[in-house]
């Protein structure tokens, strides 16, 4: 178990440039990590008798301006804390004229030269108020940047187990004192499983499967994924449709991996990454590799993301040294990730078969916004279904909730959508058959209602 203390420095900073960013990042299928927090003023006399807080990073700014407010002390997380362990800069991008933003930041994986993006997604709703969905790090950059909207946090929503996302969720919340904290049923955690106090998340109320009483219920609708227990625990993900923009929004169900880096990932890990590392020797197929320092440049930089990608997609990827070939088949297309769809989704086939028919025939999307890589996703309710053909294999059916046009479609592009190079799933796969053979994780998991 890793301790951490998070937490701001005091003084403020104004921005005065504009932050834009564009397409970001995968991630990992955990909600299992675990972390020690020092909370230096408790929220209230409820909570005084929390003064070590698992995982509930504390707030507090910086007395370092020069860091433009980003700013964020943070070492939680098991078995690999996820940084930036110092600094996290924030990107905003309006997604939708006036009703959607995106605010982007880095996340990497532990000490290694692996890094992500985090996005959180904020909603104007009717009321003049906002829906924040998923929240990142409330740096203060993060905070001034969404104050700029103009409009009062109301809600502040958890849409999954995941721990990267369930981190910030009491620091952010507690910039916010007033906004109502709603989270994905069956909430867990691991190698302790912990209420959710000890995250700094107090007074949450609990997401329901298309619950036409939440206040945001006629512009936003939810439908909920929730799978028996896999392994450790059940992988939960709470699905929202905005109406009145037709936007899905998701959280690790599928992904978008863009040809270039998004913005928030810095050059220094880019650079990182592209050195030719223990990794890289290791996963060179057997090729030489020439010891040559990184010259900063274009070419490094996306061979840096390049291999990011593959680590983070497959986790042993075949080629490392040479990852352009591999990259190409990945990107720039709509795909569930390798490790969920392995790990996770093929262990469920029914239940998730359940909540994609729900989504595709409820909602008429034609842009989907998940937590990581690329967004917004200019797709349709085909090309959505298209990304999930692999259940058609695991389960010998079609059924008949599908959209009829879809039909034709997804039996054209699923396979293209869901083909993953058998040498680059070689690692991925040996890992499933061992952590099935320990018992860790289910081999397949019925879950539908019959």
């Amino acid at each position: 178990m890793a301790a951490a203390v998070a937490g701001f420095s005091p003084k403020s900073t104004h921005l005065h440039n504009p932050i834009s960013f564009k397409g970001p990042h995968s991630s990992f299928p955990g909600g299992s990590l675990k972390s020690l927090c020092l909370q230096s003023k408790p929220r209230n006399r409820n909570s005084d008798f929390i003064s070590l807080v698992v995982a509930s990073a504390s707030s507090r700014s910086s007395t370092n301006s020069s860091d433009g407010g980003r700013f964020y002390l943070n070492f939680t997380g098991f078995p690999f804390p996820l940084g930036p362990f110092l600094n996290r800069r924030t990107f905003r991008t309006e997604a939708v004229k006036d009703y959607i933003w995106l605010f982007e930041q880095e996340q990497a994986l532990g000490f290694s030269s692996v890094s992500t993006n985090n996005r959180m997604t904020v909603i104007k709703l009717k009321s003049g108020g906002l829906w924040v969905h998923a929240p990142i790090a409330p740096t203060k950059e993060c905070i001034q940047l969404l104050k700029e909207l103009g409009a009062p946090v109301e809600y502040i929503i958890l849409p999954t187990f995941a721990y990267e996302h369930k981190i910030f969720v009491g620091p952010f919340s507690r910039k916010f004192p007033r906004a109502q904290i709603w989270v994905a049923p069956r909430q867990w955690s691991w190698p302790l499983n912990l209420p959710l106090e000890f995250f700094g998340i107090f007074r949450a109320k609990t997401l329901k499967d298309e619950d036409m009483m939440t206040p945001w219920a006629d512009e936003i609708e939810q439908k909920v994924l929730s799978s028996p227990e896999v392994g450790i625990g059940p992988y939960v993900e709470v699905a929202f449709y905005h109406k009145h923009s037709r936007t899905l929004l998701v959280t690790d169900a599928v992904i978008f991996v863009p040809r270039q880096p998004p913005d928030c990932i810095s050059k220094e890990s880019l650079l990182a990454s592209a050195k030719n590392g223990l990794a890289v020797k290791l996963l060179s197929k057997g090729k030489e590799v020439p010891e040559e320092p990184v010259v900063d440049n274009k070419m490094n930089r996306q061979k840096g993301w390049e291999r990011m990608v593959l680590q983070i997609l497959f986790l042993g990827p075949s080629n490392l040294l040479e990852p352009n070939a591999t990259f190409a088949q990945m990107s720039q297309k709509l795909i569930v990730s390798p490790i969920v769809k392995t790990l996770v989704f093929s262990k469920v086939p029914e239940k998730v078969r359940d909540w994609i028919d729900r989504i595709t025939r409820d909602w008429r999307f034609k842009r989907i916004i998940p937590a990581h890589f690329s967004a917004p996703i200019n797709a349709s309710r085909s090309d959505f279904l298209a990304a999930f053909a692999f259940l058609d294999d695991l389960l010998g059916e079609r059924y008949v909730t599908r959209p009829s046009l879809s039909l034709l479609f997804t039996s054209l592009t699923g396979k293209a959508a869901s083909y993953f190079p058998p040498d680059d799933m070689r690692t991925l796969s040996s890992l499933d058959e061992f952590l099935v053979s320990v018992g860790a994780v289910k081999k397949t998991v019925s879950g539908r209602k019959r």
